[in-house]
């Protein structure tokens, strides 16, 4: 198990979104908006084709994880995928400062079920059509995701799922405080303004 989860997270803890707004000239993503490393703080550079290449890496590295872990067993599967989404909200080589985790645990649950992922991704798009918030999106998704697994997949593979339901909400704290006030930006609009 601890190689598997070592090799997750040394993949999970590549930092995507610092690299490609680096290689783009666009200097420190840290350094822009909310200093998130992820997707949709890139897309606040106004570059969508880096935000959409973000996102896709972020949610590969997980899948590859798990896929390649999985040719050593379930169990193996499932170290590499809990090491993969800690890599990337806690990468070494950032003093332990990455993303929220969205994108990599959406990748990690393609790779250990694809009905499970399918879910998650449905469940972000119905969601954030319908309230147009990307961040209660993938709060909500991740819920309705773990609870899935626990019918579509190994109960160890729904365990870890449903752990990392709360590590996300945790790493939403300020989204969920916007959310809660009414400031949280809507998709595709600016923040509202506090009553």
């Amino acid at each position: 198990m601890a190689g598997p989860f070592l090799m997750g997270y040394l993949m999970g803890s590549i930092p995507f979104g610092l690299l490609l707004t680096r290689g783009a000239g666009l200097g420190d993503i840290r350094k822009v908006g909310s200093g998130n490393i992820g997707a949709t703080n890139v897309l606040r550079t106004g570059r969508k084709g880096l935000a959409a290449a973000t996102l896709l890496l972020d949610a590969l590295k997980g899948v590859v994880a798990v896929l390649i872990a999985d040719q050593v067993g379930q169990i193996a599967a499932v170290g590499a995928a809990a090491g993969a989404v800690l890599g990337h909200m806690f990468p070494v080589w950032l003093g332990f400062k990455g993303g929220k985790g969205v994108a990599t645990t959406l990748g990690i649950m393609w790779g250990l079920s694809w009905p499970v992922g399918a879910i998650a991704c449905g469940a972000w798009l119905a969601i954030a059509a319908a309230f147009r918030y990307s961040s209660l999106a993938a709060l909500l998704s991740v819920v309705v995701a773990a609870v899935a697994a626990w019918f579509l997949t190994d109960p160890r593979a729904a365990m870890l799922l449903t752990l990392l339901v709360p590590l996300v909400w945790v790493r939403h704290h300020e989204n969920i405080a916007r959310l809660l006030n009414g400031t949280e930006s809507k998709i595709g609009g600016g923040k509202k303004q506090a009553a």
